[in-house]
């Protein structure tokens, strides 16, 4: 299925060549030297009122742009799964989203070699890399419902004047989302149904928390600036803001969808969305950053504040007023609250991570054995928390020619981290830039890049055991 182009027009035109010009990502050239640069330009020669004005107007071509895309790629219809929720009742969506290309089922495609679906066009647009909103821009940005609370408790508005979040909220996590601790479980959800900000951390978690760990979570509430969100008149707020905080994305430890453009790829055509990871389990993991550079929450929670915040540009972060965060304290007193944020209840697993066989369904029975065994799942998801902690490689690559969507060059990913699994439902959309909107589209794709030729009451089976982990 190839994608369907439309024309751009002038005023996406304008914008796109001015998010090079004005953000200087490494496909601008160098006037002076006439080749690529990794450096955003520090001085901007054009006027703040000018660039709001051209990118208001260009907003709503763009915004349509890539609903056409979505559009085109999946079925985006609300659809619950019957009798399954997420941890505090928001409805799972059912179903693959994913549209085939003409004239080919899901069985027919898992049986060809990626070689013939390569040369046939045929791998599906919703299995290729899912561009930003307007990725030639890039930046955060938040879902509407998390604008909205932000703005009714501090007063901070989010908003961008250029663009608006993009994926419909009944695929996104429920909001907001419950906290649990793993010193206190006997607690349950200690958010109470609130978001945690800066107004009510303290009356929340005073007597739960040592004060030590109190200081990391008003931290992590606590806004810096950061490359769209700051003072400075290249930002995307129409006033000049306070910046974001650790917590407007990761809302209540968790996640909220917000998206963003990885900061550790050049140039910008290669860079990929993200699609923001929960903290949950972060106590279990050996692994951070977009590429894992990173070994500990500590110097993620660091690398954060000083380069992820401001496109990876440290001449930027300067320029927009970067937090240093003093590593023997600040950063040791978040990293430790991190550490704390807990799986949600699997009341079906035993103490080893497997289904409690007197109290799982005949069906997730059946999906268990497929994850372990024809489904070769456990090979990187590993019980009890369904992680190895490593690296690896789909190479998707195979089963596509490179083609350029809407300012994402779609090529190989390289490695990806094996995500833990435990707690999954609660957490669409799925793959590291939230391409695979709901569990039955993780499963196809899955089950086309490994060819393991599930069937496709294998395929039900296995996402059944996956919703009760």
């Amino acid at each position: 299925m190839r994608e369907n182009w439309k024309r751009i027009g002038l005023p996406a035109l304008l914008v796109t060549v001015g998010a090079v010009l004005v953000l200087g990502m490494a496909a601008a050239p160098d006037k002076d030297k006439g080749k690529p640069s990794s450096y955003a330009p520090v001085v901007i020669k054009e006027d703040f009122a000018a660039v709001l004005t051209r990118m208001k107007a260009a907003k709503p071509e763009i915004m349509t742009r890539q609903q056409e895309l979505l559009a085109m790629r999946y079925d985006l219809g609300n659809r619950a799964a019957q009798g399954v929720t997420m941890s505090r009742g928001k409805a799972v969506q059912e179903g693959v989203r994913v549209k085939l290309p003409a004239g080919v089922t899901w069985e027919q495609l898992a049986a060809m070699t990626p070689e013939q679906i390569k040369e046939k066009d045929l791998y599906p647009a919703g299995f290729l890399p899912l561009p930003h909103p307007n990725h030639p821009e890039g930046g955060m940005l938040f879902p509407k419902f998390h604008i909205d609370e932000i703005k009714k408790q501090t007063g901070r508005d989010l908003s961008r004047f250029d663009l608006d979040f993009d994926l419909p909220d009944h695929f996104l996590p429920e909001f907001p989302p419950p906290i649990y601790l793993t010193t206190r479980p006997d607690l349950g959800d200690v958010s109470k149904g609130q978001l945690v900000t800066t107004q009510n951390h303290q009356e929340l978690f005073n007597g739960i928390l040592n004060p030590k760990q109190l200081e990391g979570l008003r931290l992590l509430v606590t806004p810096f600036m950061q490359q769209q969100f700051n003072q400075t008149d290249d930002r995307r707020s129409e006033q000049p803001s306070q910046g974001v905080s650790c917590f407007d994305c990761h809302a209540n430890g968790h996640t909220n969808a917000g998206t963003h453009l990885v900061g550790d790829i050049r140039p910008q055509e290669f860079r990929h969305r993200l699609d923001t990871p929960t903290l949950r389990g972060v106590n279990i993991q050996r692994l951070f950053g977009s590429q894992r550079a990173l070994k500990s929450v500590e110097d993620f929670t660091e690398f954060e504040q000083r380069a992820a915040y401001f496109d990876g540009d440290p001449v930027i972060a300067t320029k927009k007023g970067v937090n240093i965060l003093e590593r023997g304290s600040q950063v040791h007193f978040m990293a430790e609250m991190q550490a704390l944020f807990d799986f949600p209840p699997a009341p079906k697993l035993d103490v080893f991570g497997r289904l409690d066989r007197s109290k799982a369904t005949e069906e997730e029975l059946k999906g268990q054995d497929v994850f372990f065994g024809k489904g070769r799942c456990a090979e990187c998801h590993t019980p009890p928390y369904y992680t190895d902690n490593l690296m690896h490689n789909l190479r998707a690559e195979r089963f596509f020619k490179p083609k350029m969507v809407n300012g994402r060059l779609a090529s190989a990913d390289g490695p990806i981290k094996t995500f833990p699994l435990r707690g999954i439902k609660d957490s669409p959309p799925y793959l590291h830039d939230g391409r695979l909107l709901t569990l039955e589209d993780t499963v196809e794709f899955f089950n086309l890049v490994t060819g393991v030729k599930l069937n496709e009451q294998e395929k039900k089976a296995l996402t059944a055991f996956m919703r009760a982990l």
